[in-house]
């Protein structure tokens, strides 16, 4: 059976790339009707905080990531916390030490540091130089003296290390380049490709899916599952995503957290439909896909090698498809928080007036590409007292303005009540009465009635307004008009 896992260090919020891999993993694992599995890698003591590991199972909830085993959840592979599982590293390392497969290094990090300089500095490649690997007992006791903790390293051996990659294809990797490399610190904490490699194994994952800057950690992880009698999984990494400018994604190229996405107001469901589209490529060509779809289609070799490109342009595009395809419902009260922060509601927001807040949500939501963008769609329904800028004024001194502002008041106030059939049949009285259609027909009105000159459809702001609101805004207007003409 397949088993993956999503295994973040709770050291900050779930980025993009993070939630891509999760997703990968997520999808591979329900195409195959396997096992997806969360597990926290936080040996990180300084950086590691609980408030990260919350925010991180929320957003991968949020995004419809569900795990059938891990965090929260348990199963027969725990502890799924590394801190719980420090006794078992030192364990292993222990065997590894008993087995002469590992030694102890008492090289202090200031000197690490030194020669790693020194190796930058001739243009070679920093590697651990293995000289504690072949240490005397006069030396090992010289250094003890001198109260040097040791770290443990593994001893790399000679050969090459073929990695068979489902996405890369065979990399192939020379021992001697890698250099015997830590797995327990001095603190006797394990190191991170240690306690890796420890938990596929015990937890029996058949493949590991993840971003290709692991791609170099991966010979390491293939040498320590063999020396600890592990089965090797297979492996996926996955490409690079980078900005529009080719460069790493970062926060100058947008939102870099899932949760900052959230905040803005992204659907759910356009940003893993997004993610999935993230080096990934259908089959079919299709871009707009259900989770369903999605799970259907995937397969690790139709992911490519090359960077994928986050464009923000794109994401917006997506996510405003599913806006204007959301339940209205749904989408309002999406809406009502944003709203609220901005005063437009207050706290006592009455639900009765829900049906009136879903007809302005769907007046405008043609209109956003995020959520958050709301705030700056809607106040054409509760400003009262709407600014009139130049261009509109210059609108509004147009030929025939007037004129159709006029006879609109006019069949306004002889009408029992204004819908938006209402509103057509009038919009068609006025177009033969006065010889004006299109833009100078609608733009006057949307000028007097919006302050702007683009928006929500007429037949849907009229109705929302309402004919007492509606004349009102005419008026002052037409008063807008005298006023500039004298």
């Amino acid at each position: 059976m397949v088993r993956v896992r999503f295994a973040p260090s709770p050291t900050g919020y779930l980025h993009v790339g993070g939630a891509r891999a999760a997703l990968f993993n997520w999808l591979f694992a329900r195409h195959h009707k396997g096992i997806f599995i969360l597990r926290m890698e936080d040996t990180d003591r300084t950086r590691s905080a609980y408030k990260f590991e919350r925010a991180i199972c929320d957003d991968l909830r949020y995004l419809g990531l569900d795990w059938d085993e891990g965090l929260e959840i348990g199963g027969d592979h725990g502890p799924y916390r590394q801190s719980e599982k420090l006794d078992v590293y030192r364990k292993c390392a222990k065997r590894l030490l008993k087995e002469e497969l590992a030694y102890h290094c008492y090289c202090s990090a200031k000197e690490l540091d030194l020669r790693r300089r020194e190796a930058l500095r001739k243009g070679i490649a920093p590697r651990y130089d293995n000289r504690c690997r072949n240490l005397t007992s006069r030396q090992v006791e010289e250094y003890r003296r001198e109260g040097r903790r040791p770290a443990m390293r593994f001893k790399v051996p000679s050969g090459k290390v073929v990695v068979s990659d489902i996405v890369r294809g065979d990399v192939t990797f020379d021992c001697a380049e890698l250099g015997d490399f830590i797995i327990l610190r001095s603190d006797g904490v394990a190191a991170f490709l240690f306690a890796n490699a420890i938990d596929d194994g015990q937890m029996t994952i058949t493949h590991v899916i993840r971003g290709e800057d692991h791609l170099s950690n991966t010979p390491r992880q293939i040498l320590l599952y063999r020396a600890l009698g592990f089965n090797k999984p297979r492996f996926a990494h996955l490409p690079m995503i980078l900005g529009p400018d080719h460069t790493r994604l970062s926060k100058r190229h947008g939102a870099a957290s899932i949760a900052e996405y959230r905040r803005l107001g992204y659907l759910p469901e356009a940003l893993l439909n997004y993610l999935a589209l993230l080096g990934w490529y259908p089959p079919d060509g299709q871009e707009i896909n259900s989770p369903e779809e999605l799970i259907e289609e995937f397969s690790l070799e139709h992911v490519g090698k090359p960077a994928a490109i986050f464009d923000v342009d794109k994401l917006n595009w997506m996510n405003g498809y599913y806006i204007r395809h959301a339940d209205l419902s749904s989408l309002t009260d999406l809406a009502i928080p944003y709203l609220r922060e901005a005063g437009y509601l207050t706290a006592s927001f009455n639900p009765e007036r829900h049906r009136w807040l879903r007809e302005i949500v769907g007046a405008v939501r043609g209109h956003l590409s995020c959520m958050s963008e709301i705030t700056r769609r809607v106040d054409i329904f509760f400003e009262r007292d709407l600014d009139i800028g130049p261009d509109v004024r210059k609108m509004l001194q147009r030929d025939q303005a007037r004129e159709v502002l006029e006879a609109l008041c006019d069949r306004l106030s002889r009408v029992a009540d204004l819908t938006a059939v209402t509103f057509g049949n009038i919009a068609k009285e006025l177009a033969m009465a006065l010889g004006v259609k299109g833009k100078d027909l609608y733009l006057p009105i949307r000028a007097a009635l919006t302050g702007r000159l683009e928006g929500p459809e007429l037949r849907s702001v009229l109705p929302i307004l309402g004919k007492e609101e509606c004349i009102k805004r005419i008026k002052k207007a037409l008063k807008t008009i005298m006023d500039y003409k004298l």
